[in-house]
């Protein structure tokens, strides 16, 4: 309730002060390059309910459908204007408005693609417990992303994204889920400031560390995928196992989420999932 509380109070004065700066963003956009001056994406929110998530547009209109969804450095699609932009965050700012609306809090894990959250059923099923942010400690440990992923050791840029950086952060989404209040204020005063107490990852220290065993890769064939026992029969979610109903509660996480092995907990998984099988023959 403080957290909410601070939340509102700090967006709505922050919309006020920074309404100047957002006329000139807004000017500067819309001259730019043709296409509309705020861009919306839908990302997951608290418990997974889907939201808009805005920003400054930085790219060309319909990026997304000329391009991957993973923006590395150089990417032809960031336009001049955009390119500052992302340096400084700026395109950033029209969260503050989600942060208004609930969909958002100032801190928090970055919300994700459905895409690629349901890649991570298990972390996202705690993940989605809090209200996503606009900035946070992997936000800052993470904010040359785009230099990581355009670094000449990566090879395939969406590959690296979801074995190698998404695991990093999310382990550090889940460490940071019972921050108090002040550790959210140091957050937002780093993200602000030039000067920076949390280091900065780089594509050679994510390439060092061993891969999170999280899910296979996600390029392989669902034929080659393990496929687990589970009844092919209409079941009403209440009688479902908690596993499979927190699945259920990702978007696309039924579907990815139990026909993808997880290497965290498979053995007890896969036991539970048996047990509830064998109760509907």
């Amino acid at each position: 309730m403080v957290k909410r509380w601070f939340d509102v109070s700090a967006s709505v004065i922050g919309l006020l002060i920074l309404l100047p700066l957002i006329l000139g963003v807004a000017t500067s956009v819309r001259l730019s390059s043709p296409g509309p001056v705020v861009f919306a994406q839908s990302r997951l929110g608290r418990h997974g309910r889907p939201f808009r998530m805005y920003k400054f547009r930085s790219m060309i209109h319909d990026a997304d459908r000329r391009g991957a969804r993973v923006t590395a450095g150089g990417d032809p699609r960031v336009t001049a204007v955009g390119r500052f932009l992302r340096r400084t965050k700026l395109d950033e700012i029209p969260q503050l408005w989600n942060v208004l609306k609930g969909n958002m809090s100032l801190v928090g894990p970055r919300p994700e693609v459905p895409e690629f959250a349901s890649m991570f059923p298990r972390q996202y099923q705690r993940i989605l417990n809090v209200r996503p942010g606009i900035t946070h400690r992997a936000t800052l440990a993470f904010r040359s992303e785009e230099s990581i992923l355009a670094d000449d050791q990566v090879r395939d840029s969406r590959r690296f994204y979801i074995d190698r950086v998404m695991p990093r952060k999310l382990a550090m989404y889940e460490e940071c889920l019972t921050d108090p209040l002040l550790r959210d204020i140091w957050t937002i005063l780093e993200t602000v400031s030039p000067w920076k107490s949390t280091p900065a990852m780089t594509a050679g220290q994510l390439l060092d560390a061993p891969i999170v065993a999280n899910v296979p890769a996600w390029y392989e064939p669902a034929a080659l995928l393990p496929r687990p026992l589970v009844a092919r029969t209409a079941v009403h979610p209440a009688a479902m196992p908690a596993s499979i109903r927190a699945m259920v509660a990702v978007p696309g996480g039924l579907s990815l989420g139990l026909g993808l092995a997880l290497a965290e907990d498979a053995e007890a998984e896969a036991e539970e999932i048996l047990q509830y099988v064998q109760s509907m023959s």
